[in-house]
């Protein structure tokens, strides 16, 4: 099996394409969701270093109903909703690979892990060049390649937080200060580490092939 991430740009008219723009800060991850009816019911998370101001974006989009907010502090905050904007399922139908949560959205551009045989990547990569949209493919490693399962920049992020401490309990550093010695901010550090943690725990809990 092939592990691969790709990043694509949100078409035009999605609600979070449009608010992805608007805070091009701010990240919006897709921690689960599935279509009913019609219409998508999602969790999602924005990080973002005030939050506030976006959830309530999100509230008064037209694409956006049923909006809950279930927690909410300094740099994130996690909401329920559902949207009938369904791209991401029928693109995911379309292709014959399941979803993999979490998912995240920020500046107009949309990254995702997908997992399959050579040949489904393959057809879903001729799917994707047909298509419109830009896209690019940032890795692609098999199961049986444990050193190359993180990029440079994520081993370095996680190299830099068991070194200061971060992993530690109770932890030695916060993410302000990792994202401080990393000279990068804590949204993009936060992302970085919670890919590289999600590849590392499904090669571990998958196994080697």
């Amino acid at each position: 099996m092939i592990n691969a991430q790709f990043r694509i740009r949100l078409p035009e008219h999605l609600w979070v394409a449009e608010l992805s723009r608007r805070f091009p800060e701010a990240e919006f991850d897709l921690l689960s969701g599935f279509r009913v009816d019609g219409y998508a019911v999602e969790l999602g998370e924005v990080v973002a270093e005030t939050p506030g101001e976006i959830v309530d974006a999100m509230e008064s989009h037209p694409a956006i109903r049923s909006h809950r907010v279930l927690e909410s502090e300094p740099g994130r905050a996690l909401t329920k909703y559902e949207t009938p904007q369904t791209d991401l399922y029928e693109f995911a139908e379309a292709s014959e690979l399941p979803i993999e949560f979490p998912a995240e959205a920020a500046n107009g551009w949309y990254r995702f892990d997908l997992t399959g045989t050579r040949e489904e990547l393959d057809e879903l990569r001729e799917t994707l060049e047909a298509s419109p949209q830009p896209y690019e493919l940032e890795s692609l490693v098999t199961r049986s390649e444990p050193e190359s399962l993180v990029t440079d920049r994520q081993r370095e992020v996680l190299e830099a937080a068991v070194r200061k401490g971060y992993f530690a309990v109770p932890r030695e550093c916060t993410l302000a200060e990792l994202s401080d010695s990393l000279d990068a901010d804590k949204s993009t550090i936060s992302g970085i580490l919670r890919r590289a943690e999600g590849r590392l725990v499904k090669w571990f809990l998958a196994g080697p092939e």
